[in-house]
C-alpha cells in the first residue's frame, strides 16, 4: 500500500464545536454594579441638597417666589446642559466625565456647607451654586446612561435600564427626607452630606474596569466631532425612538411629578382636607413612581412591549378623567399612583431601545437630546397647572391633563408601536446589519 493511499484512509479528525459562552448574571456584572451604586450615591446626594435649598431660602428669606424657583432652575439649566454633556460623553472617556462632575459637586458642596455654617451666603450665591451642580448633573447624565451599552450584553439591556430606575427613584424617595431631617439638626449638614455622597460616588467609579465606550474605528473617529445637534437628527430618522420622545415629552409635560402634587395639593385642600390627609395622599402617589420601578425587571420579562405602552399612554388621560369625578382626598393619591406606576418600567424601555438603536458614538448625544425634551417639559407644564388652577379651579386643571395626554398618545397609534419587538430582538437585529 503506497503512502498517498495510507494518508488518504486516515480518519479525518473534526475539531468539536465550541460550547457557546454563558453570559454572567446582571447582578454579577461587577463593572455594571459598581456604576449604579456610584450613581445611587451622586442621586442620593442630588436630593438631599435638592430639598435644603428651598429650605435655606425659607429660612434665610422668607420668600416663597424664591424658594419655588430653585426647582425650576434646576430643571432648566440640567436640560440645557445635557445638549454638550452628550457631545462631550461621545467625545471623551465617560468614567472620567462622571468622575469629574462628581468632583466638582464635591468641591461646590463642601464649600457651600462651610459658607452656611458661617452665615455667609445670600439668595444669589445659592442659586449659583444650585446652577453650577445642575451644569454637572446634566453633563455627567448622558455619560452614566450611554455607559450602560458598554457594561452589559445586549441580551440584558433592558434589565439593566430597569435597575438604573430603581436607582433614580430609590433615591427620589431616601434623599428628600434625609435632607430634610438632616437640615433640621443643623443647615450645613445636609450639603456635607451631599459633598460626602459624591466623594463616595467618585471612588466607587474607580472600580469599573471596563471600557465605557466602544473602540473608536476610522468611520467613527470623525463622528464624535459633528454638532451636538446630531443627537436630534437621528431621532427625527429613528421612527420608534422619535414617536416615543415625542409623546414621553408630552407626558412630562401634563403628568409630571411636581405638578401632579400641586394638583393634588391645590385639590385636596379646595376640599377642605387637612394637611396629614394631603401628606398620606402625596405619599400613597409618590409610592406608585418607587413600585413601579421596583416591578419594572418583572414586567419587562413577562409582558410584551406593545402591552406596556398600551397601559402607559392611556393610563394618563383615563386618570384624569376620573380625577375630576371621583370624591374625598386618597382616591386621588391612589389614582395618581397608577399614572406614576408606569414611570419606572417606559424608563427603561425607552433607555432600552435607545440602547439597541442608536450607534456607540453617538449614544451621548441622543440621550443628551432625550433629556433636554424631557426637562424643559416640565417647568412647562408645571406652570400651566398652576395658571390653569387659579384661573379656572382643579376641574379644568384635571381637564387640561386629560385632552393634552390624548393629543400626545395618538402618534403612537401606528402599527409601527403596536407590534414593537423587545429592545434586545432590535439590538439582534443591529448587530447583524453591522456585522454584513
Amino acid at each position: 500500500m503506497s503512502a498517498e493511499s495510507t494518508a488518504t484512509s486516515q480518519p479525518t479528525v473534526t475539531a468539536a464545536p465550541e460550547p457557546p459562552v454563558q453570559e454572567k448574571p446582571l447582578f454579577r456584572n461587577r463593572d455594571f454594579q459598581a456604576m449604579w451604586i456610584s450613581q445611587f450615591f451622586a442621586a442620593f446626594g442630588k436630593e438631599a441638597a435638592e430639598i435644603a435649598y428651598p429650605l435655606l431660602i425659607l429660612a434665610t428669606t422668607g420668600s416663597a417666589t424664591y424658594a419655588g424657583a430653585v426647582g425650576a432652575v434646576q430643571l432648566v439649566v440640567a436640560g440645557v446642559m445635557s445638549l454638550p454633556g452628550g457631545s462631550l460623553t461621545d467625545r471623551f472617556n465617560r468614567k472620567l466625565i462622571m468622575i469629574f462632575c462628581d468632583l466638582a459637586r464635591l468641591v461646590l458642596l463642601a464649600l457651600f456647607a462651610v459658607l452656611v455654617m458661617s452665615d455667609g451666603v445670600n439668595v444669589w450665591f445659592t442659586f449659583a451654586i444650585v446652577i453650577l451642580s445642575a451644569t454637572c448633573l446634566g453633563v455627567s447624565n448622558p455619560a452614566g446612561m450611554a455607559a450602560i451599552k458598554q457594561l452589559v450584553p445586549a441580551s440584558q439591556l433592558t434589565q439593566a435600564t430597569a435597575q438604573n430606575q430603581i436607582r433614580f427613584f430609590g433615591a427620589t424617595v431616601a434623599g428628600p427626607p434625609a435632607g430634610g431631617a438632616l437640615f433640621a439638626l443643623a443647615r450645613a449638614l445636609p450639603f456635607f452630606a451631599a459633598a460626602l455622597s459624591f466623594l463616595v460616588s467618585a471612588v466607587i467609579l474607580l472600580l469599573v474596569k471596563k471600557p465605557t465606550q466602544a473602540p473608536r474605528t476610522v468611520e467613527t473617529k470623525a463622528a464624535p466631532k459633528g454638532s451636538m445637534l446630531d443627537g436630534f437628527k437621528f431621532i427625527v430618522k429613528q421612527p420608534i425612538i422619535l414617536t416615543l420622545v415625542l409623546w414621553a415629552m408630552g407626558s412630562n409635560m401634563a403628568f409630571n411629578h411636581s405638578g401632579m402634587f400641586l394638583a393634588l395639593i391645590a385639590t385636596a385642600q379646595d376640599r377642605g382636607a387637612s394637611e396629614a390627609l394631603i401628606g398620606t395622599t402625596l405619599a400613597i402617589a409618590g409610592g406608585g413612581g418607587l413600585t413601579g420601578a421596583l416591578l419594572a425587571g418583572i414586567v419587562l420579562k413577562y409582558v410584551r412591549p406593545p402591552v406596556i405602552m398600551a397601559y402607559a399612554i392611556w393610563i394618563g388621560p383615563v386618570a384624569a378623567v376620573l380625577l375630576t369625578f371621583v370624591p374625598g382626598t386618597l382616591p386621588l393619591g391612589i389614582i395618581v399612583a397608577c399614572i406614576f406606576l408606569r414611570a419606572g418600567v417606559v424608563g427603561a424601555l425607552i433607555y432600552g431601545y435607545i440602547a439597541a438603536l442608536v450607534p456607540d458614538n453617538l449614544q451621548g448625544r441622543v440621550i443628551g437630546a432625550v433629556m433636554f425634551v424631557g426637562m424643559i417639559a416640565q417647568p412647562i407644564g408645571i406652570f400651566a397647572v398652576g395658571a390653569i388652577f387659579d384661573l379656572a379651579g382643579p376641574t379644568w386643571v384635571f381637564v387640561f391633563m386629560a385632552v393634552a395626554g390624548t393629543l400626545f398618545a395618538l402618534p403612537t397609534l401606528s402599527k409601527r408601536i403596536r407590534t414593537l419587538p423587545a429592545p434586545e430582538e432590535l439590538a439582534k437585529q443591529t448587530t447583524s446589519e453591522d456585522g454584513k
